[in-house]
């Protein structure tokens, strides 16, 4: 770790403070001229720090700015085997962390971008991911012996987790639509893609890419026409470290679950927290598309739906998408 690093990390984890070029130096083992050529270089990031004479220098409270550093200070335990790249900008953090995963990263690889030029979403849908707004997040997992029926439930915990910390940093009620999107205030935030590499022998999992993305602030300008009625933003202005403390509460409540996932009780809380059960929606096949009844999740996750002519059928994710009527 480079002095600029260091350096945010003290000033990360002592946000408001003053602190003497005396004392930083001291405290990273450094020059005064390092610790000069540092702070400015972090104000060229965009870092709003303040130099007063006679009580050094000093992080803006209202700096946020994604960090590993920023979201590093929140994490818990849980997360200890957490290998955390934070970028401005990627084509896409899920094709990313695959190349690194193909590569033979270790679990717990993740890559998070303040903006991607070739999002990802469901059904090879694109995922609008403009800069300075938002969460673009992909995690490598590695869970021995999971089948593809097992490998929905990562998207499960993660839908779960998003929900809990949306409503840690933001206090809004957070809910799901089967089986990937995260709604409040009506509008969704969040949208989830787990992509998985499967062995040919044995069938199980060799690795999942799970991948987030969270609409922390309204673009600048605007959503896109085709998304306005549609997307939504967890703040509605700037709020202190929102971007950070969001990211880091997303990872300490999905690897809470994931490191106890055989017997979490996630499948609960994602049933209690769904959009669709008992509504009117639309179930949307490749080739046509089908009113019905949203009746349950199952244990397994899937969707349980009652079509006009009565017929029952569980759904699972990777063969449809679902439309509220």
């Amino acid at each position: 770790m480079g002095t600029k690093e260091k350096l945010l990390a003290l000033f990360e984890e002592n946000k408001g403070t003053y602190f003497s070029g005396e004392d930083i130096a001291e405290k990273l083992a450094v020059s005064r001229t390092a610790v000069w050529k540092a702070v400015n270089s972090l104000r060229d990031e965009g870092y709003c720090i303040d130099a007063v004479q006679n009580k050094g220098y000093c992080l803006s409270i209202n700096t946020d700015i994604l960090s590993a550093q920023g979201i590093q200070k929140y994490l818990t335990p849980v997360c200890s085997d957490i290998e955390l790249t934070v970028l401005p900008s990627v084509d896409s953090t899920n094709a990313l962390v695959r190349e690194k995963a193909a590569s033979g990263a270790c679990e717990g690889y993740t890559v998070i971008a303040n903006m991607q030029t070739k999002g990802k979403g469901r059904i090879g849908r694109s995922f609008f991911s403009p800069s300075d707004t938002g969460i673009y997040m992909s995690l490598l997992l590695r869970p021995l012996n999971y089948s593809p029926q097992q490998a929905v439930k990562i998207t499960t915990m993660a839908a779960v987790a998003a929900c809990e910390a949306i409503e840690a940093v933001s206090n809004e009620k957070a809910q799901i639509k089967w089986v990937n999107d995260i709604y409040i205030r009506g509008k969704k935030v969040s949208g989830i893609l787990t992509e998985a590499s499967f062995g040919l022998e044995n069938g199980f999992l060799d690795y999942a890419v799970l991948g987030i993305g969270i609409n922390v602030y309204p673009p600048k300008d605007g959503f896109p026409k085709e998304l306005q009625g549609i997307a939504g933003a967890v703040f509605r202005e700037s709020h202190n470290d929102g971007k950070n403390h969001l990211a880091a509460e997303f990872l300490n409540h999905f690897m809470a679950y994931y490191v106890e996932r055989e017997k979490a009780d996630y499948v609960d809380k994602y049933r209690s927290r769904s959009l669709v059960i008992g509504k009117e929606i639309q179930v949307l096949f490749s080739d046509c598309q089908k009113k019905a009844t949203a009746l349950d999740i199952d244990k397994d996750c899937r969707l349980i739906v009652k079509y006009e002519d009565g017929n029952i059928e569980s759904l699972s994710s990777g063969e449809i998408s679902v439309r509220l009527s």
